[in-house]
């Protein structure tokens, strides 16, 4: 039978095929491979190897194959395995502890803004006063005896700008901020010299104090008339995501955000969801809120609070991998609530006075 490149071929010519045979780049007409051709078979590939018929078919043979050959293996598996770090293990009973205190904190908190007026600032000290322990233990500045005294004065100082005024207002907490800064840069002046990690101790007492005078806003939003109910609702959806957060961690603590840090990615978004609900409850609870908005501000507040607690997980991770010396395990444990809550506070203070109560005064 004649075929189809022979039809042309006159005598004494060679077939088509036998004229190219040494040339790679022609593929015979119906050959496989080539057009109209069937696709290669096992054993067509070059130097012997195995042609895996489609990419999604392909199976892993003496590791991971690159596709056509079994002697070329990609070097992914062996590369992650060089830069890969063991997955840290999970810890359900300090989750559990540390979702027993985030509610333990925001219990106080709440329960301290109904107290007889002016009281409320001694429940914020103390608060302040764990804050400025744990963070300070933790973090390990220069001077850290510099940098929790100016924490400490700022803290009572910021109280009393809160509670004294006859006009709430958070003018004269940035006057205490400042003046916080002008002391925290003349105690590093005194230090003997040479005076090492300078801007890293002015650093540390920077977040300090910023970290004290956010639970100080509460006491100047107590002081409004509609404001305990906004430090309700609010402080509700930022407790109940830091507790559903770690509790979630206790049951589902994978998958995870990074694989060294023993946290969940479940536990973050089940407890942003759940602050919110809280929110909404309150503002159908509590007089003078309205639920939708509440459960806007509760999501604000729910998403910074456990945003805070996760990035002091990943804080404290960072400073095992560069080599650090863990701090005192209680200071570390108690940072991410006594964090979430503190970032949690000035998110409350915006959104009650612009969306929360509208007649805030």
């Amino acid at each position: 039978m004649t075929q189809p490149w022979q039809a042309d071929q006159g005598a004494g010519d060679a077939p088509w095929g036998e004229q190219h045979r040494d040339d790679p780049t022609r593929v015979a007409i119906g050959a496989p491979g080539g057009p109209g051709g069937q696709p290669p078979r096992d054993g067509a590939g070059e130097g012997g190897g195995r042609r895996l018929r489609r990419p999604h078919r392909r199976r892993a043979e003496a590791g991971q194959e690159t596709g056509l050959t079994s002697g070329m293996q990609s070097d992914l598996p062996s590369w992650l395995q060089e830069r890969g770090e063991g997955v840290a293990p999970a810890r359900r009973l300090l989750s559990l502890s540390v979702a027993g205190f985030s509610g333990l904190l925001g219990l106080a908190l709440i329960l301290g803004a109904y107290m007889v007026p002016g009281s409320y600032a001694f429940v914020v000290l103390a608060v302040q006063v764990l804050f400025v322990l744990a963070w300070t233990v933790t973090i390990r500045p220069a001077g850290p005896r510099i940098v929790a005294g100016v924490a400490l004065a700022a803290a009572a100082g910021s109280d009393l700008a809160a509670s004294l005024p006859q006009h709430a207002s958070l003018a004269p907490l940035g006057l205490i901020m400042v003046a916080a800064v002008g002391a925290a840069v003349g105690g590093q002046l005194l230090r003997r010299s040479p005076r090492p990690r300078v801007t890293e101790s002015l650093g540390s007492t920077l977040i300090v104090v910023i970290g004290v005078i956010c639970f100080a806003m509460l006491i100047v939003l107590s002081r409004h008339a509609p404001g305990t109910p906004a430090i309700v609702a609010c402080l509700v959806a930022a407790g109940v995501a830091l507790v559903v957060a770690r509790l979630t961690d206790t049951v589902l603590p994978s998958p995870r955000t990074s694989p060294q840090v023993p946290r969940g990615s479940i536990g973050v978004v089940l407890g942003a969801m759940a602050g919110t609900v809280a929110a909404s409850i309150m503002g159908s609870v509590l007089s003078g809120l309205h639920p939708p908005r509440a459960a806007i501000v509760g999501l604000a507040t729910a998403l910074v609070a456990v945003l805070a607690d996760l990035a002091v997980s990943y804080a404290e991770v960072s400073r095992e991998l560069d080599g650090g010396q863990p701090a005192l395990w209680i200071a570390r444990h108690l940072q991410g609530p006594l964090g979430g809550f503190a970032l949690a506070s000035p998110v409350a203070y915006v959104l009650s006075v612009m969306v929360l109560v509208t007649n805030l005064n």
